[in-house]
């Protein structure tokens, strides 16, 4: 069919010039009051009477970087059987429980908390808090429940030990955050999770899920009075203030020798490449300026490394960077994948694109359409009444003011090119960047000296746990 010239002119022309668009809504979000209980336990409501559910979400402010010395992946394991039995309940009792309210139950562990998450219809809204309590406060973390989550973790690793993109995310973690608390993975590694036993579980509970050092977010369709009455109830018989916890080590920057490793995978057909800086702790000043910077670099939408390795030149399928805030520090990297074959070419244009943005002020038509995404995005991330909970308990961990969310749009839009460019200078150092590529390193093993003299190891020969990531000698690319 003949296609007239003039559609094909307008096409072109709309790809090329996207209609105006009103500029996007700020959300406004209720400010929560905050009710301490007399044992220190922090509950935040927020009231949500659109639909008849009620979400109660606990944070402890203790996850994985408070794992023990050579214990990794302990906080996930006890946030994992919170859910598998109490002195109350049998693993089986808290599932039917939650199954007869249509009620949905999660819980796990981060960087920076643990969490119970539990979601149920308002009218079960005095179970729920029971619930909660008593999985928190009362776990059994017997032993036949440990070897069962043992035996799953060590299966989910193992699955996870052949993706290389799994691989090259923790080893950029390990390289990036080496000598701090978030120098290990979440879930641990084989060697590490093998080794915990019962009382390192009870131990990291005890010293750790207490009152003083924790948060209940209640959102939904409840009165704020009825909440507060409900979790004096539920948690009054808990003990225990926050422990004093030591600051964290800040990383420095790695030495030459130590930011640039190589895991050789010889089947893989593609190689995974990250590339990055250590960058800020979540409540820095510097977090609004490096937000609009990471969404021009790699962030969802239209980003620079997406046009150059995909648009342009067709090595990818996707390029991003992601900007990865804890409480104590933070990192910053591009991420991509490509064919074994354009390894060398898709490195060298990461590196590229982030020599750019360290060297040139984000401008013009550029910067308005970042601050626009994620000043109209924002609304997305507190769809349901869970989302609300974490959103809430995300600031109060990391002790920033309740009205931040309200003020997060403005932060944004008054940003001027000036300040994201002296935040992005600051930060993003693709001279010094950690550079990790997981791949078949004989096929681009030549190309790789002008980036540096790389680290190699085998996948084979790769133990997450060790200092140097390795069982055995590495082997210098020549």
């Amino acid at each position: 069919m003949c296609v007239p010239l003039l559609f094909l002119t307008v096409s072109a022309a709309a790809r090329d010039y996207p209609p105006e668009v009103p500029p996007p809504k700020a959300i406004v979000l209720p400010v929560p009051r905050v009710h301490e209980l007399p044992n220190g336990l922090k509950v935040v409501v927020i009231e949500r009477r659109s639909l008849p559910l009620v979400t109660l979400r606990l944070v402890v402010k203790s996850g994985a970087e408070a794992d023990p010395p050579g214990l990794a992946g302990t906080a996930q394991l006890v946030a994992g059987l919170l859910s598998q039995g109490t002195a109350r309940r049998s693993a089986r009792e808290i599932a039917d429980a939650v199954d007869s309210i249509g009620g949905t139950l999660a819980t796990g562990a981060d960087w920076d908390d643990s969490y119970v998450a539990l979601t149920v219809l308002s009218d079960h809204t005095e179970l729920a808090f029971d619930l909660v309590a008593d999985m928190a406060l009362h776990p059994r973390l017997a032993r036949e429940e440990l070897e069962r989550r043992r035996k799953q973790t060590l299966s989910a690793l193992e699955v996870l030990y052949e993706d290389p993109s799994y691989l090259a995310d923790t080893v950029f973690d390990r390289l990036i955050f080496a000598g701090t608390p978030y120098g290990h993975p979440v879930d641990g590694t084989p060697e590490t999770v093998r080794r915990i036993n019962e009382d390192n579980l009870r131990g990291f509970h005890a010293q750790n899920y207490r009152p003083g050092n924790s948060i209940l977010a209640v959102v939904g369709d409840v009165k704020s009075d009825d909440a507060y009455r409900l979790a004096e109830d539920s948690f009054a018989g808990w003990r225990g203030a926050a422990g004093n916890r030591a600051a964290a080590p800040v990383p420095s920057a790695a030495s030459p020798t130590e930011r640039f490793v190589v895991i050789d995978k010889p089947d893989a057909v593609q190689t995974e490449i990250r590339a990055g800086n250590l960058a800020v702790r979540r409540a820095s000043d510097d977090y609004y300026a490096l937000t609009v910077a990471n969404q021009v670099l790699g962030g969802p939408a239209a980003n620079r490394l997406f046009k150059s390795l995909r648009t342009q030149q067709g090595l990818t399928y996707g390029a991003s960077s992601n900007l990865n805030c804890q409480d104590t520090v933070g990192d910053w990297v591009a991420k991509t994948s490509t064919r074994t074959s354009e390894t060398i070419r898709s490195l060298r244009l990461v590196l590229e694109e982030m020599k750019r943005l360290h060297s040139d002020h984000i401008a013009g038509a550029e910067l308005r359409t970042a601050q626009s995404y994620l000043i109209g995005h924002l609304a997305l991330d507190f769809e349901t009444s869970d989302d609300i909970a974490s959103q809430m308990l995300e600031l109060m961990v990391h002790n920033l003011a309740l009205d931040y969310w309200n003020r997060f749009p403005e932060e944004i839009q008054t940003l001027r090119a000036e300040d994201i460019s002296r935040a992005t200078r600051r930060y993003l150092d693709p001279e010094r960047s950690v550079l990790v590529l997981v791949g078949n390193a004989g096929a681009f093993r030549k190309g790789l000296k002008r980036f540096g003299s790389p680290v190699i190891i085998s996948v084979q020969e790769l133990d997450l746990a060790s200092p140097d990531l390795q069982r055995a000698v590495s082997v210098r690319a020549r």
